[in-house]
């Protein structure tokens, strides 16, 4: 299952992290991504500390836990593209999820390479411990 069918039929709870310039860490909970192709992800944001933070910082990791018993879902490692105010596109996102009383002018489409996803548990990352496991 690709990123697009996985993050439109899965439910669950995403926490978008980001950090400023010096590297000082923010967490924030985020409804799912949007995706555009399998490596073009978006997230609808307001101006914020999440939003400052990419001003400064384009990198974010995205962890999302799924609904379903157990300890599934995906963590997204991703580079911010752009940020811009799209009225019309936020309304189209805001109409396929259900949104609704938000004022759309004050909302962001922030654009994002996904860089890299692994599972929420498991899988090496190409790091290894400090006792050489």
């Amino acid at each position: 299952m690709n990123l697009m069918q996985y993050f439109d039929s899965v439910k669950g709870v995403g926490v978008l992290s980001t950090s400023d310039e010096k590297g000082k860490v923010n967490s924030a909970v985020f409804a799912r991504p949007h995706f555009i192709d399998e490596s073009t992800a978006l997230f609808i944001m307001v101006c914020n500390l999440t939003l400052s933070n990419l001003q400064d910082n384009p990198w974010a990791a995205y962890l999302f836990i799924e609904t379903a018993e157990g300890y599934n879902g995906k963590r997204l490692y991703l580079k911010k593209i752009k940020a811009e105010q799209n009225p019309e596109l936020v309304k189209e996102i805001c109409r396929r999820c259900n949104y609704s009383g938000y004022d759309v002018e004050k909302r962001f489409v922030v654009y994002f390479n996904v860089e890299k996803v692994l599972p929420l548990i498991g899988s090496n990352p190409g790091i290894e411990d400090k006792n050489g496991a």
